[in-house]
């Protein structure tokens, strides 16, 4: 008898044994499920650029042009320029001699910090004028009227291929810096036809009466 159950119980790990081959997953159900990796994030759409900065652009009218540029600077405006409000085209060499007389944009605007801040200014010892002095006309087939007109600025406006003759009308004096000077006789006159013929001009400092 003893022989028998144990040829039975023999059999029946047999058979469990060859379910247990056939199903691997049903001896593994108490084991933990592999993680899921996460979808990528999606792409930002192509072209898109980042949102715009804005701020308000102080008022900078009286400041020396050194200070004025500072302090755009730390309210986060970058892109600086300045021009000459008396309309004689002299460059800012040293901007803690220059003052400012007007602002593009104005202050008080809220503005993109990356847009241009333009500052117009005169030496230190002058004085501001109501408005910016205009630029003087650019030449194009006729003489324009340069007179009053600060002589750097007109000689800008004229082709750069023209001869042209800068002589002092008071004095005699030797014309070295053209944007301390202003017109006071042209010719050609004003008007007429401009065929490449030599362009002369008699000047006098901006300070000073044309005879």
């Amino acid at each position: 008898m003893r022989t028998h159950h144990t040829a039975a119980l023999a059999a029946t790990v047999a058979a469990l044994l060859a379910l247990t081959a056939c199903n691997p997953q049903s001896a593994d159900t108490n084991k933990p499920a592999a993680p899921s990796t996460p979808a990528p994030a999606a792409p930002a759409p192509a072209g898109s650029a980042p949102a715009a900065k804005t701020a308000t652009l102080p008022d900078f009218v009286g400041k020396g042009l050194q200070t004025a540029q500072d302090e755009a600077q730390a309210a986060g405006f970058a892109l600086l320029k300045s021009h000459d409000v008396l309309g004689r085209d002299r460059l800012q060499a040293l901007d803690r001699n220059w003052k400012v007389c007007s602002q593009t944009p104005a202050a008080g605007a809220k503005v993109d910090t990356s847009s241009t801040v333009d500052f117009g200014a005169v030496k230190l010892e002058e004085s501001c004028p109501a408005a910016d002095a205009p630029a003087p006309k650019p030449a194009g087939s006729t003489m324009p009227d340069f007179v009053g007109q600060g002589m750097k600025a007109v000689r800008g406006a004229l082709p750069s291929n023209a001869s042209i003759t800068v002589k002092d009308a008071l004095q005699g004096r030797m014309v070295l810096q053209e944007s301390n000077w202003k017109v006071c006789s042209q010719d050609p006159k004003p008007g007429t036809a401009l065929t490449g013929q030599p362009v002369a001009f008699t000047v006098a400092k901006a300070d000073e009466s044309c005879p």
